[in-house]
């Protein structure tokens, strides 16, 4: 299992949300290329990228940064955010990211079950539960659809690769949802990788405990941002 550092980009910034909420942001750099040079330098194999002006409103606003990144880095880059379109999907492929996470778009069948039979294993399920509950358009919206069976519906219709994201945790540094990863990762015949809530670098040894053979990484935004622990004592530590 690895960690996975988090890129998330607003107004062309490098920034963290607390929660998810726009309101709540703190900015970490104004040279995203740069930040993601740094991870990789610190041993990063992936990044995780995320328009927020995309997630909420529902259009792709970073695609020049994100060609920017694709383009310095050699590591793969996975990017979500306002990816609703079969066009935004191919923009962002095109751009140069190894894998699209679909998370608001991905609750329209039709739409998940075309964008999986045409780009397969380059497509990853987002999802971003609050309350056991599916979050939608930036988190600003939560559904009655429940996490975990839409999780079992998407890996049903094929889906290999998923992210799960606790929204109460995202951004608060105080620990992650152990039990609800674990119960993502039995509900799905894919890959997982988990997000929200690491603070140290315990809570990272804390998940890698949980043993589950298709828990593949955990994304850490906040914490590596503030210095909590290095991402070199983890690459160390596997």
């Amino acid at each position: 299992m690895f960690v996975i550092p988090a890129i998330d980009l607003k107004e062309g910034q490098c920034v963290r949300l607390r929660q998810g909420r726009a309101e709540e942001v703190t900015v970490y750099s104004q040279d995203p290329v740069a930040m993601a040079r740094h991870w990789e330098a610190q041993g990063a194999t992936i990044l995780h990228v995320v328009d927020l002006d995309g997630a909420f409103s529902g259009k792709q606003k970073n695609l020049e940064w994100i060609s920017r990144i694709c383009s310095a880095v050699r590591c793969a880059v996975q990017l979500g955010g306002g990816l609703r379109t079969r066009d935004a999907v191919e923009r962002a492929l095109g751009a140069g990211v190894a894998r699209v996470v679909l998370g608001t778009k991905a609750l329209s069948e039709p739409f998940l079950d075309r964008m999986l039979a045409e780009f397969s294993d380059r497509i990853v399920v987002g999802i971003d539960a609050r309350d056991g509950k599916i979050a939608v358009q930036g988190w600003t919206q939560t559904t009655a659809v429940d996490a975990f069976e839409f999780a079992r519906k998407a890996g049903a219709m094929g889906a290999t690769r998923f992210v799960f994201t606790d929204v109460a945790t995202d951004g608060t540094m105080r620990g992650p949802p152990l039990s609800s990863i674990g119960r993502v990762c039995v509900s799905v015949p894919g890959f997982v990788v988990a997000s929200g809530g690491v603070g140290t670098l315990d809570d990272v040894r804390a998940i890698q405990g949980l043993r589950h053979a298709n828990l593949e990484g955990v994304i850490v935004g906040k914490a590596l941002y503030e210095k909590k622990f290095a991402l070199t004592e983890v690459v160390e530590e596997t």
